[in-house]
């Protein structure tokens, strides 16, 4: 299994979860978070929590099976993109193991 945390911009999470779920992928996790990067948007505006970070941003997670990982990545890449700088980055890391918090049960196929 995978996951797969990918950093978006908020004015795409509609594009990119409607997208998702038409492929049947609707079980996602959304974070409003904040953040910096090498690139500069000329209306970043500074944090007033965090001095150091310059603009919102979606975390977006999903847990899928190695077959969906590349599905997924391009959904994303397809709906989040402006073809600008800093549309954002996504991140695949390894599941070793998912468990139902209910049931006990293991989540690997």
């Amino acid at each position: 299994m995978k996951e797969i945390k990918a950093f978006i911009k908020p004015k795409r999470l509609g594009n990119v979860v409607e997208a998702l779920k038409e492929k049947g992928f609707d079980c996602v996790t959304l974070s409003e978070c904040e953040g910096t990067g090498s690139y500069k948007r000329e209306d970043s505006t500074p944090s007033l929590k965090y001095h150091f970070t310059d603009s919102k941003i979606i975390k977006l997670e999903i847990v899928c099976q190695n077959d969906k990982q590349q599905e997924i990545i391009q959904i994303i890449c397809r709906s989040a993109s402006t073809n600008y700088p800093g549309d954002g980055i996504i991140y695949v890391t390894d599941v070793i193991e998912a468990f139902k918090i209910k049931t006990c049960k293991s989540l690997k196929k």
